[in-house]
């Protein structure tokens, strides 16, 4: 209970910076929708190019965050070597990932469709780079349990992304029409979308200065077979890290290059601003992720790892299947996180909600090929799912559009969670609760055909009224299997006998 209590509290401070970051994005998402009308296009480019930088992102960092998490927690290995060695090996790789995208910008910014904008390609590189060598100094303060100074720097990013965002598109373009010759000379009009890119270096690099003391790190020096060690076991990780975010994001970059049509941009924004509102349950599963990856492998060697492992499961499962039913009973007030022109696209919430959340039941499953060094099969189940979504995509996306890119992430996802599963219970074997999953699985799908009849024969408040009640259902649900009142936290102690 010790454990989970932990367990819970770094997962509340990780999953608050993650749900106020998330939650302001989503009002910088409400300023982009309006400020970037669907019909401009604008917002398609934005989608595409951060799929890209999601893949190099995966790229760049390629399974280290693991691997160190691995090594530093193995008997006979000393974590500040470890830690200064993935490091340096990053930082080196980055360095050189920005030196190759520089020297060949030309080709590159034409390869992707932005000949006519490279400066877009290159910051995003620089961007990239950036945040794949964070991701090492993020990691070595969730190795030493300090969740703070994490939270801190995260929600920092977001507050300076925010106010310049606000200056570079609503202040600026304000004064720009009142004196365009005196304002001209910081803001031009013309950089449009461009102007989010520029910010996001900006912010990217404060962050990196404010970690400079995890930046000196790097001085507890190199091994060299330690560093063979850890791409041994990482590399596996790098397949399924790419094959797992081209799960995320293959939709995006593959549909500006099969899409039939000639609203590309424009279908591709609609889609990549409704698929935010579906993101809730990737910042439950990101939070989760945080704290539970240093927390298994710390428990690793515990004789009741395994009991533990299995009831993580369950509880993850019931809380993202309530956050799902909450999100589908108030869409008709969420609906308003983006603007009309994007509405359309909200057809694929449900969808991409449910896939997220099996990518999170997938990643739950993960650790028993990494706790066995067998992370080779990660790699084979992520590619096989991958695959699944690129055939998907290909065939159906030239008819079906979007809709086909958010079916082909839950068949994906749900491939990869199923050979995970009956793969990992030859292995590593886990009794998981699999019959109380099933009751709330199946009682979330019963509310949310509720939910779904009265979005759409009731009026918004009484649709509303309705939908809360089968919300409350499913926590009373909840409470009375796995739940009692008396275990809660600070309100527990009242429903004690």
């Amino acid at each position: 209970m010790a454990n989970f209590k932990s367990l819970a509290k770094d997962t509340a401070i990780y999953g608050l910076s993650s749900i106020i970051g998330r939650f302001l994005n989503y009002l910088l998402g409400v300023a982009y929708t309006y400020i970037f009308p669907a019909s401009s296009g604008a917002l398609g480019i934005n989608t595409n190019i951060y799929a890209y930088t999601g893949l190099a992102f995966v790229i760049l960092t390629y399974g280290m965050e693991t691997t160190f998490f691995r090594f530093a927690n193995k008997d006979g290995e000393d974590p500040k070597l470890v830690y200064s060695t993935v490091l340096r090996m990053v930082g080196t790789t980055s360095l050189l990932f920005v030196a190759l995208v520089l020297a060949f910008i030309g080709p590159v910014s034409t390869g992707m469709g932005y000949n006519d904008h490279p400066s877009y390609i290159w910051v995003m590189a620089v961007v990239v780079a950036l945040d794949a060598f964070q991701a090492i100094l993020f990691s070595y303060l969730r190795y030493q349990k300090r969740p703070i100074k994490f939270a801190a720097l995260k929600l920092l990013f977001i507050f300076m992304s925010i106010i310049l965002n606000l200056v570079f598109f609503v202040l600026l373009p304000a004064l720009y029409k009142g004196n365009p010759a005196l304002w001209g000379k910081i803001y031009n009009p013309e950089v449009g979308v461009g102007y989010i890119f520029y910010i996001n270096l900006f912010c990217t690099a404060v962050i990196t200065f404010f970690l400079t003391k995890e930046i000196k790190g790097l001085g507890n020096g190199f091994d060299r077979d330690l560093c063979k060690r850890m791409l041994s076991y990482s590399w596996p990780i790098l397949v399924l890290g790419i094959a797992g975010n081209l799960n995320q994001t293959a939709d995006k970059i593959l549909f500006p290059k099969i899409y039939t049509g000639e609203d590309t941009n424009i279908q591709l924004g609609i889609y990549g601003s409704a698929v935010k509102i579906a993101m809730i349950m990737a910042l439950i599963t990101q939070a989760f992720r945080y704290a539970y990856e240093p927390f298994v492998f710390g428990s690793s060697r515990e004789k009741d790892s395994k009991e533990t492992y299995a009831k993580g499961m369950k509880y993850f499962v019931i809380f993202t299947l309530l956050a799902f039913i909450c999100v589908m009973g108030y869409m008709n007030v969420l609906r308003y996180i983006i603007s009309k022109d994007y509405w359309d696209g909200l057809r694929v919430v449900p969808i991409v909600m449910a896939a997220e959340m099996m990518m999170g039941v997938y990643f739950n499953l993960s650790f028993w090929y990494k706790l066995t060094d067998r992370t080779i099969w990660g790699a084979i189940f992520s590619g096989i799912g991958c695959l699944a979504l690129v055939v998907i995509n290909i065939i159906f996306v030239p008819k079906y559009g979007y809709m086909a890119c958010a079916w082909g992430g839950f068949a994906g996802y749900g491939i990869s969670m199923l050979l995970s599963y009956f793969v990992g219970q030859k292995y590593y074997p886990i009794d998981y609760p699999i019959k109380d999953m099933a009751i709330y699985v199946f009682a979330a799908a019963v509310l949310f055909a509720g939910i779904l009849w009265s979005n759409a024969h009731l009026g918004v408040a009484p649709a509303i009224c309705i939908n809360t009640l089968l919300i409350l259902a499913f926590c009373a649900l909840i409470v009375r299997r796995d739940l009692p009142l008396s275990e809660l936290p600070v309100v527990g102690k009242y429903f004690r006998k």
